[in-house]
């Protein structure tokens, strides 16, 4: 009788009905993922696909699996499908804007209205004509000279802001500064002026200041001798080398009408229109002339061009000589200064058309617009003088 010992009898490799239960061969593994027939056990059973048979042999529950091959899901799952979502209603053209730009929306028609009745407005307002406007102020931004300082920013530069219409021009006691009697002249022109023909070569080397000369139209030419007089006073009075040109700093040239923008336009103008506002002004109750510079033109006042000053006593030539040496000098952008000293020439700058006494010049300081201190009330008193440079080399 032999005696068991561990390794004399092999493992049970049948079960009771003779199948193999050996684990099945590496090899033989990998040939179980393909499909194979059931095994026989003498039952009957109906025919099934092989994938079929595989997952039945593989899920079957107490059984076990007969090939290598991983496990794997044997559903997939749905992927929900999002709903499609519902267009949103259309916008629109107003609310779009609104999104897209803000209360700018709102403020562009009222923009658009206000400048419409801007314009019908402007459109249905009368136009007045230059001589026929309100006279009684001083004129912002007017450098007033020889009657010269007629109120305004007789300073030169920019304008002042000085009331349009004050409701009575100052009145002032000035002895010398009344127009002196004489001949007649016209005291409304019609708010136009018409170049003087003729041109001229230029004189002097400084910066170049180009020019024209002008005539108001409706004035009377008896009164200052025709058109021609009157600019070969101007342009022979800037061609002098006592004037402006003396030091080498500045040229002039005169040009004609057909010459695009001169530098200035020296224009002979009637009391009623160098008195309103826009021009001269008329602050005090002396007549005066100016430059304007808004306008580009220095307004020479026919009443003093006819009449002079009573510094200048019959002396026309030397007092119509210092008017467009002064009204120049502010469009060069020199400003008033007082006299230098008794006995002297009077600077150009002084406002001789109302007298060579500083005191009576200082009374111009105070007034809305006037030189505010620039002369001094000192007892000076000089002598007339019509040029920039008197006593040339």
């Amino acid at each position: 009788m032999a005696l068991w010992h561990p390794g004399a009898v092999d493992r049970v490799k049948q079960d009771a009905r003779g199948e193999d239960r050996r684990p099945p061969h590496r090899a033989s593994a990998r040939r179980a993922s393909q499909p194979e027939d059931p095994p026989r056990t003498g039952q009957y059973r109906p025919a099934k696909a092989p994938a079929q048979r595989v997952d039945e042999d593989r899920y079957r529950p107490g059984g076990r699996r007969t090939s290598a091959e991983p496990l794997s899901a044997s559903w997939k799952p749905e992927v929900p499908v999002a709903r499609e979502q519902a267009d949103p209603p259309p916008k629109s053209g107003l609310t779009k804007l609104t999104k897209t730009y803000g209360w700018r929306v709102y403020a562009l028609p009222i923009l658009v209205v206000l400048t419409v009745l801007v314009v019908v407005n402007t459109a249905n307002s009368p136009a007045q004509p230059i001589a026929e406007q309100g006279t009684g102020a001083s004129a912002p931004g007017a450098e007033s000279a020889g009657g010269d300082s007629s109120g305004g920013a007789v300073d030169g530069g920019g304008d002042q802001g000085i009331p349009e219409n004050p409701a009575t021009p100052v009145d002032l006691k000035v002895p010398t500064a009344d127009l002196p009697n004489g001949s007649p002249y016209t005291q409304t022109g019609k708010g136009t002026w018409h170049v003087v023909p003729g041109s001229g070569p230029k004189v002097g080397t400084g910066q170049l200041y180009t020019y024209t000369v002008e005539v108001e139209d409706g004035i009377d030419a008896s009164s200052y001798a025709g058109d021609d007089a009157f600019a070969t006073a101007v342009q022979g009075t800037l061609s002098d080398p006592k004037s402006w040109t003396w030091d080498g700093k500045v040229a002039f040239q005169r040009v004609d009408a057909n010459f695009p923008n001169p530098s200035f336009r020296v224009s002979l103008t009637t009391p009623d229109t160098t008195h309103r506002a826009d021009a001269c002004g008329f602050q005090i109750k002396f007549e005066a002339s100016c430059y304007r510079k808004s306008m580009g033109r220095v307004l020479i006042n026919l009443a003093r061009w006819v009449r002079g000053a009573k510094a200048y006593g019959a002396d026309m030539t030397g007092y119509r000589q210092y008017a467009i040496n002064h009204e120049v000098g502010h469009a060069l952008g020199n400003k008033h200064v007082g006299c230098g000293g008794t006995g002297q020439p009077a600077p150009v700058m002084m406002q001789q058309s109302f007298g060579v006494n500083d005191d009576y010049v200082a009374m111009l300081n105070d007034i809305p617009g006037g030189d505010k201190g620039k002369v001094a009330k000192d007892g000076r008193i000089c002598v007339t003088n019509a040029w920039p440079n008197p006593t040339p080399p």
